[in-house]
């Protein structure tokens, strides 16, 4: 079991369980993450849904460790597309349009997929030792499948961390509005509570409205449009992968892991 599920006085709290690997996702923990939602969202005695996790990072993104070298010879495009569309564009949508309100609670760094986990919750807060990045181009990949970059940075803020692969500071995610709060790393659970059950006294309905107006405004701006059109775009860098044979996903791990050391 790689997530730990807790309901008390309203507030389901989904905590990500695999400080070992940095809360680095394989398939297990993605899927078990979704049933998590799944139940925090058709639970009648759930108003707000808190993601957290333990340990020094929120999460180091995809378990890129998790196939043998020997794997890639059986992957195609086709194979790639289908696990992502589920995994990494169905799933993250599926949690931003949950019905409840949902706060991330972030620490350490939260790299590449780790984003595709906070970036769907409603709100974000962020400890001051939080950094947030998305490193891919790397890869030669230009960007997560979940490509919320623009809306959550703007253009020129998400063409510098894409192009530079540099992170971004709690404190300058919340500049730009990505992040609602910083606190200090050892409030961050006790700080993120007190939003969650603030949040969890209001009606209901008129939160699921109020989250409803905000994602549809997104939506006829062009939001979910994008997000399904650049996941397209995504899959080319894969593309661009296996038609290299030096398998740059594989070679570029070594600096990945380096970055969360």
């Amino acid at each position: 079991m790689y997530i730990r599920y807790e309901v008390a006085d309203k507030i389901a709290t989904i905590s990500l369980d695999r400080a070992d690997a940095a809360n680095a996702q394989n398939s297990e923990l993605l899927d078990e993450l979704d049933a998590a939602w799944t139940r925090a969202a058709d639970d009648d005695d759930v108003a707000v849904i808190v993601l957290r996790a333990e340990g020094k990072h929120f999460s180091a993104g995809h378990d890129l460790r998790a196939g043998s070298k020997a794997d890639w010879g059986k992957i195609t495009l086709e194979r790639i597309y289908t696990n992502e569309a589920r995994r990494y564009l169905e799933y993250s949508l599926r949690w931003r349009n949950v019905p409840k309100p949902s706060i991330a609670s972030v620490q350490g760094r939260c790299i590449a997929g780790g984003l595709l986990l906070v970036w769907p919750c409603d709100l974000i807060v962020a400890a001051d030792d939080a950094q947030f990045s998305d490193p891919v181009v790397l890869m030669g990949i230009g960007g997560v499948e979940y490509h919320g970059h623009t809306w959550e940075l703007g253009a020129r803020k998400a063409k510098e961390i894409l192009f530079t692969g540099r992170p971004v500071t709690a404190e300058e995610a919340a500049q730009v509005g990505m992040v609602n709060t910083v606190v200090p790393r050892a409030e961050l659970d006790e700080q993120t509570r007190a939003l969650a059950t603030r949040i969890a006294a209001m009606p209901r309905f008129g939160l699921r409205q109020a989250k409803r107006a905000v994602n549809q405004t997104l939506d006829v701006q062009g939001f979910y449009a994008a997000i399904q059109s650049v996941f397209d775009v995504h899959q080319t860098g894969h593309g661009n992968a296996l038609s290299e044979n030096g398998l740059p996903i594989l070679v570029q791990l070594e600096d990945m892991k380096a970055n969360i050391e």
